[in-house]
């Protein structure tokens, strides 16, 4: 029979995925990663995962978790701002998504792999960007857990806190990807790492707690485009509202940058992945050329000094780290005396299962629970008087 109750039958679908299969071996160059070639902590069979690829999968569970919902409402650069046209961390990350495959395409590289790195690789970012982060892995150190690194949190969230403590079971590839993003590094060229098992990532993990300037290197030529993608999507993006907000003027841009990058996010993101495809075609490794290079790296310089450390986005740094180390210290005595009336124990906990429990101590729970909150539900944690209020 070819169908039943009105859907194809498994053998039909499964032909379909097989063909699928072949025909990336047909289209990818040898530097792309085979759906076929996923690999999981516990198989599955295929029944289970439907007619859709390895990576494809992966992409949708991802997709379809809570922690990406929250991306809705995460800072990427700038908070508390009553302007809609500012970027959030769920733009970032579909701008990422989108310049990735558009260099995946025509590396042709593996576009659904590339798809579930860039989809995932900022779940684990807490609230408030990346000030809220070094709050947080204060906290974690003084507790004794290690630093907090968003990175590391994203595997965390996918492979042990969400649906209720069982994970999703990614790939070791998609899960090595969200790993080694480290979009904040700065390379000219990276060239992949493929002798990985999740006994590697595991250790990887480790050495990164211990010592954040760890460096890791992804196993694919997909994950090393997600990586340049990230720098891609955030570093023109982050001017234009730089200068939406009247932090900086367009004119502030150096010259030497501008003559080689542009002074629009457009003409920046364009040259960027042009040069990317340039340098990267039918090699094993993601490059820009030596002079995109440096004008990229003069850019990053000119963003951290100009926009990032700028005092006009700091206004409300003091009572937010005060509000971290308040939620932490209380969300722990919540845990140590069974607080049944706190979020943490009957929201957060309830119905986890017991492998995580058993599994995470008290900080390490609390850390899980404070790096998943959106800014809004964070600040409600607290009395109307001491939440900061919009600012420019």
């Amino acid at each position: 029979m070819d169908k039943f109750d009105g859907f194809t039958t498994p053998s039909i679908l499964d032909n379909l995925k097989a063909t699928l299969n072949h025909r990336e071996r047909e289209i990818f160059l040898p530097a792309a990663t085979y759906s076929d070639s996923g690999v999981r902590r516990h198989p599955i069979i295929d029944s289970a995962a439907g007619y859709r690829q390895a990576f494809s999968l992966d992409a949708d569970r991802i997709l379809h978790s809570r922690a990406y919902t929250r991306y809705i409402d995460k800072t990427q650069v700038f908070y508390l701002i009553p302007n809609d046209h500012i970027t959030h961390r769920v733009l970032h990350v579909q701008l990422v998504s989108k310049i990735a495959r558009t260099i995946g395409r025509f590396l042709r590289l593996n576009e659904d792999l590339i798809e579930a790195i860039a989809l995932g690789h900022d779940i684990g970012h807490t609230p408030f960007g990346h000030e809220g982060e070094r709050y947080l892995s204060e906290l974690c150190q003084k507790a004794g857990i290690g630093h907090f690194l968003h990175n590391v949190q994203s595997i965390q969230f996918l492979d042990r806190v969400e649906r209720k403590g069982q994970g999703w079971n990614l790939c070791l590839q998609t899960l090595d990807g969200v790993l080694c993003h480290d979009g904040e590094i700065h390379n000219r060229l990276l060239a992949p790492n493929p002798d990985k098992d999740f006994t590697t990532i595991e250790a990887e993990i480790t050495a990164k707690k211990a010592d954040p300037d760890y460096p890791l290197i992804p196993m694919t030529t997909e994950g090393c485009v997600v990586r340049m993608a990230d720098t891609i999507a955030y570093i023109g993006r982050d001017l234009e509202d730089a200068i939406r907000l009247s932090i900086l003027h367009r004119s502030d841009i150096p010259k030497s940058i501008v003559r080689i990058l542009g002074n629009t996010n457009g003409t920046i993101v364009y040259r960027l992945v042009t040069d990317v495809i340039r340098n990267s075609h039918e090699n094993h490794f993601v490059a820009f050329s030596p002079e995109i290079s440096d004008a990229l790296k003069a850019l990053k310089k000119f963003n951290l000094e100009r926009i990032y450390m700028n005092p006009k986005g700091k206004v409300h740094s003091a009572a937010i780290h005060q509000l971290f180390s308040m939620l932490f210290e209380m969300r722990l005595e919540d845990l140590e005396t069974n607080n049944r009336s706190s979020d943490i124990v009957s929201g957060f906990l309830a119905d986890m299962s017991e492998s995580y429990i058993a599994g995470h101590s008290h900080p390490e729970i609390v850390r899980d629970y404070i790096a998943g909150m959106t800014d809004r539900y964070f600040l409600h944690q607290f009395p109307e008087h001491l939440r900061p209020v919009a600012q420019f």
